[in-house]
């Protein structure tokens, strides 16, 4: 698994596990309704972020996104997003994109990194996170509309680089 800087001619690929991950509804809090221009304005990082795709063999079978979870006083946190499409889920695609981009933000001199909004329902990606040393700091109760669950919470995930 190769895991490198998003290129202009991955866009095709990302934007299908992007659409494919925003249409089932039950890990991101984007709208399923957003043109495939605002999804790439979403998901495609400027800096001095970073996307990131995982490449197995000539297929995208990930994608990452990273940078300061928030600027000015704040902006010594990173925050990161991970997406891996449906035939690749549980393989270490996630894994990899999130020891990368820990890697990476340990290197840009982060001093941590924060998610703001994991689905308390997606225990894939809790428990992965938990492994690589995140907490949950918080959950915000009844935040996010599951499409078969019906309200769940969304946690706020803290780890020190």
């Amino acid at each position: 698994m190769l895991i490198r800087d998003f290129v202009e001619t991955d866009w095709p690929a990302v934007e299908s596990i992007v659409a494919q991950v925003v249409a089932a509804g039950d890990t991101f809090p984007y709208d399923p309704a957003w043109p495939v221009e605002v999804l790439r304005e979403v998901w495609v990082e400027t800096p001095p972020g970073r996307t990131v795709v995982a490449v197995e063999g000539d297929q995208v079978r990930g994608t990452a996104k990273m940078g300061p979870n928030r600027p000015g006083p704040g902006r010594h946190v990173s925050t990161a997003s991970f997406m891996v499409a449906a035939d690749a889920r549980g393989r270490g695609v996630g894994r990899a994109l999130a020891e990368d981009a820990l890697a990476w933000a340990r290197a840009q001199g982060y001093a941590a990194m924060q998610f703001n909004a994991v689905v308390e329902s997606n225990e894939v990606a809790v428990r992965l996170y938990e492994r690589l040393g995140f907490a949950v700091v918080g959950t915000v109760p009844e935040s996010f509309a599951h499409p078969q669950r019906g309200r769940v919470g969304l946690h706020v995930m803290h780890r020190f680089l």
